[in-house]
């Protein structure tokens, strides 16, 4: 869970104006939408066949492609980008992460994203791709500041909420296409209940962001990798993660460890768990029939949600409610998929 990038210009707008409370105030209200939506997913099911779901989870992986390849060179940014050292560390981790997940026995190859994580930071200490003053100036313990709920104040207001309104319907979306992608992965196809629930839980996390002081929540699309390639599907382990995650926000120094991996330890991993995140949507395609609207659907909805991902400058001119909702690959390609299904007409 974390804050997409969709939120960012909303909140910029808002926060010109109305300042942090003013995000929060919006970020509590709009967290109202995602809600109401989530009580509508079992009819909008029927616009959602194997063609849509297959086209949304492949331009998921192939939209994330492009991340891990800025964290292979370094970063975006970064003064070292598209160094050898860089892409040296990321092919070699890439290279453990995919020998120990075909060719190691039990917990080896189940865990071989964090084993070959762990050997690529190792890796880099000596390079010194590794920061470690962050490390050092964090406290062993730290209790998050007081006090916990409403520190930055809040303001509602309809102005705020309207630059907001998009940015849920969009990540709504690919909340959906998220959760089928995590369905896929797992072998267990979601229906409209699991959906609801998994749109709800934005919706819900959302809500208590704003009182805590942080932006709003949605799934991210980078994990749903990890599922096929460590084996392990259980709702039991994200619980647990969701447990470490708070361990950590209490324990500044282990955070400040793991906020210190590099990049291209990222990227090496990035690279095999986004391509089978493809993978995932590209079985699904293939158990439909090709014919002329299938391919057209498919083609056109990857071709549109990827050209965004690479060329974003294409949307510059339009106005800003449109940038907003089509400023993501992955919900350019849901929405062309679904138009496409809707207009073009079966074939016999």
């Amino acid at each position: 869970m974390g804050t997409d990038f969709t939120f960012v210009g909303p909140s910029i707008a808002v926060g010109t104006s109305m300042g942090l409370a003013g995000i929060l105030g919006a970020t509590i209200l709009g967290s109202f939408i995602e809600m109401i939506l989530s009580r509508f997913i079992k009819p909008l099911m029927k616009f959602f066949p194997q063609v849509v779901t297959g086209t949304v989870v492949t331009l998921i992986g192939l939209t994330l492609v492009p991340v891990a390849m800025d964290w292979c060179a370094g970063g975006v940014g970064s003064p070292t980008y598209d160094s050898i050292t860089n892409i040296g560390v990321a092919l070699i981790v890439m290279i453990i992460v995919i020998l120990l997940n075909r060719y190691g026995k039990g917990v080896f190859s189940s865990a071989s994203i964090l084993i070959g994580m762990t050997l690529g930071y190792l890796l880099c200490i000596p390079l010194g791709l590794v920061d470690f003053n962050p490390i050092k100036e964090a406290s062993i313990v730290g209790v998050p500041g007081v006090p916990l709920v409403l520190k930055y104040g809040i303001k509602f207001s309809l102005a705020g909420l309207i630059p907001f309104i998009i940015a849920y319907l969009v990540t709504t979306i690919e909340t959906v296409g998220c959760l089928i992608a995590v369905g896929e992965a797992s072998q267990r196809e979601p229906n409209s209940d699991d959906l609801s629930r998994g749109v709800l839980a934005d919706g819900v996390g959302s809500f208590i962001a704003g009182f805590l002081g942080a932006g709003p929540n949605t799934s991210f699309s980078q994990n749903v990798g990890l599922i096929p390639m460590t084996r392990v599907a259980s709702r039991h382990v994200v619980v647990m993660a969701g447990i470490i995650m708070m361990l950590l926000g209490i324990f500044p120094k282990l955070g400040s460890i793991v906020a210190s991996i590099p990049n291209p330890v990222l990227g090496g991993a990035g690279v095999v768990m986004f391509g089978v995140v493809s993978a995932s949507g590209m079985k699904t395609l293939s158990r439909i029939k090709m014919n002329n609207r299938n391919i057209l659907i498919i083609v056109v909805s990857i071709a549109l949600g990827l050209g965004i991902t690479t060329r974003p400058d294409l949307l510059n001119n339009l106005p800003q409610s449109l940038q907003m909702l089509f400023a993501s690959g992955i919900s350019t390609g849901t929405i062309a998929a679904l138009i496409l299904n809707i207009c073009l007409k079966e074939e016999d």
